[in-house]
């Protein structure tokens, strides 16, 4: 059960308590929500998260190189493949290389940034990519409702794009595969959660 999971059912057990005469304080509900957003987003997969394996040091240091990378708009696993087919140095990232090798490198897909998604803003969308959505953008989402959780697939047609290199863009538009469009707005905050790359999707 992931955090979007727990917090509409934790709405749900709100409204039992409600029902049965004992509500919760307002105080009481904000407490376990915070908690709830505490969790980690990670994948549906059961595949282990190999940024798991770094000390919190190799993580910043890594996470750091792939905001960079992205920022200049270049292909972090591109760039460290380049520097080791030129026996190139890697600077801050080389221990990648040293310590992990290859097969460390070609296990990290997109969606195991989706747990650090918050931890230097390592990863930001960009036009082209396939991502994602929940209906609970436009849907109230039940566990126990007529409207459950679904993912829909699309692509990012367009990313808004801020000057401020401090702060990320927060709206984008996506497509679906029918061709209607939708916009999702502060991606990067109250919504992160409602969107998350496709667990087949490597990130190269």
């Amino acid at each position: 059960m992931n955090p979007d999971e727990i917090k509409t059912a934790l709405q749900t057990a709100f409204k039992r308590c409600d029902v049965a005469s004992c509500p919760l304080s307002e105080m009481q509900k904000q407490i376990l929500l915070q908690v709830v957003k505490q969790i980690p987003q990670d994948s549906t997969s059961d595949v282990a998260n190999p940024l798991d394996e770094l000390d919190s040091e190799e993580l910043l240091a890594f996470l750091k190189f792939v905001k960079t990378e992205e920022q200049q708009n270049r292909t972090w696993k591109v760039q460290l493949l380049n520097d080791w087919l030129h026996n190139q140095d890697s600077g801050a990232v080389q221990f990648i290389r040293e310590r992990y090798g290859l097969q460390w490198l070609n296990r990290v897909e997109s969606y195991h940034f989706d747990k650090y998604a918050d931890f230097e803003d390592a990863l930001k969308l960009r036009v082209g990519d396939r991502i994602e959505i929940s209906n609970a953008l436009w849907e109230w989402v039940q566990e126990d409702g007529p409207c459950k959780r679904e993912w829909i697939p699309c692509i990012v047609i367009q990313v808004d794009e801020n000057s401020d290199a401090n702060n990320p863009p927060q709206n984008c538009i996506i497509r679906f595969n029918n061709g209607s469009e939708f916009e999702i707005q502060g991606i990067y905050d109250w919504n992160r959660y409602n969107w998350r790359w496709p667990p087949s999707q490597k990130y190269q």
